[in-house]
């Protein structure tokens, strides 16, 4: 039997560097071999260099997509210090792991989105595959607040069947899970959460 991925997976931090060591030191205490950080990494100011640094120091790898609250700059400042997965995926572990952030403030994906989603799912080669977007999906418990999900989200679901897709956005939603099809749904936030898959 193959080794499982162990993903900490969390979201929504908002520039709070005590939230970013927090997260880094369960990521090491739970040997993780992957830390997902699925957007609004920065706050709703100007974003703190160093966000990531705690992971850095502890020598985790990250891979994250930005979200509303993340503009071009940090997105920037981000890549140089973890793997942007904003409509892009790589492959850790034998899973292939695709990304559609919203950055500057996008509150909603489209056709482009999707188009992005399908290209990146055609292209990898893992059974196992993850999708991490920032924002959350239609029909989904984390639309208990009230904020309707995405449906070019839910289509991607559908369409490409990913084993599981991780969510964030929606604060009070955190650790919410769901189903779509045989797709496992994550909301994650600012505590965290381990996921083998």
């Amino acid at each position: 039997m193959s080794k499982k991925l162990r993903i900490l997976a969390a979201g929504d931090l908002h520039g709070d560097l005590d939230i970013a060591r927090k997260l880094s030191a369960k990521g090491k205490k739970e040997k993780v071999d992957l830390v997902v950080l699925a957007g609004d990494i920065y706050g709703y100011s100007e974003g703190e260099a160093g966000i990531l640094k705690p992971f850095r120091d502890a020598g985790q790898k990250v891979v994250f997509v930005p979200g509303n609250c993340d503009f071009d700059e940090e997105h920037e400042m981000l890549k140089r210090e973890a793997k942007s997965i904003h409509n892009y995926y790589v492959t850790y572990g034998g899973v292939g792991i695709a990304g559609v952030g919203s950055p500057n403030w996008k509150l909603s994906l489209d056709d482009e989105d999707l188009s992005e989603i399908k290209r990146n799912f055609d292209r990898m080669k893992p059974a196992k595959r993850i999708l991490v977007s920032h924002l959350h999906a239609e029909g989904t418990g984390a639309e208990v607040s009230g904020v309707p999900g995405e449906g070019v989200l839910r289509k991607a679901v559908k369409d490409f069947k990913p084993d599981l897709l991780i969510s964030a956005h929606i604060h009070e939603a955190e650790g919410i899970e769901d189903k779509i099809g045989k797709t496992k749904v994550v909301q994650v936030g600012r505590r965290g959460k381990i996921i083998e898959v």
